[in-house]
């Protein structure tokens, strides 16, 4: 079973469009461009063929990813409550930086915007701890103490 994506509604929204324009317009551009070169005759020196095929499989492989990713993902809805979660916007102090992340689902994770998947170390160890608490994450560089100082 796949893992469950969690999307906010924007990027739900997002990829849904972009599913639909590939299967209706992209798909019906690239069956033209495919009957046009086959017109120029032997298939098998035709560059013009070669390449659209090339794209038509590009475009039915990302449908496919697209269809797997809204298929198992859920609709990020942020819960009231004060425990950290996915949807969670956290501000936490590391020794004398203060340090403000979105736990986002990982399809979502754009480290140098701060939004950080729930897998990640610092975003999984993050996970159901409230204000106050002191979380020791391990990453590949070492042990850090971070302790959290608000929620959103």
């Amino acid at each position: 079973m796949a893992h469950k994506q969690y999307l906010s509604k924007e990027s739900l929204d997002e990829l849904k469009k972009e599913l639909e324009e590939l299967k209706t317009t992209k798909r019906m551009e690239i069956a033209q461009r495919l009957k046009q070169a086959k017109e120029y005759g032997d298939l098998s020196e035709n560059s013009e063929y070669a390449e659209a095929r090339e794209e038509q499989s590009a475009i039915e492989t990302r449908i496919f990813e697209l269809e797997e990713l809204l298929k198992n993902s859920a609709l990020l809805v942020k819960q009231e409550g004060d425990a950290v979660m996915v949807g969670s916007v956290v501000t936490a102090r590391k020794g004398e930086k203060t340090i403000t992340y979105s736990i986002v689902g990982s399809y979502e994770a754009k480290p140098e915007e701060g939004k950080i998947s729930d897998e990640s170390p610092i975003g999984k160890a993050f996970l159901r701890h409230r204000v106050g608490d002191k979380v020791k994450v391990v990453t590949r560089t070492g042990e850090a103490e971070y302790e959290i100082l608000k929620i959103e």
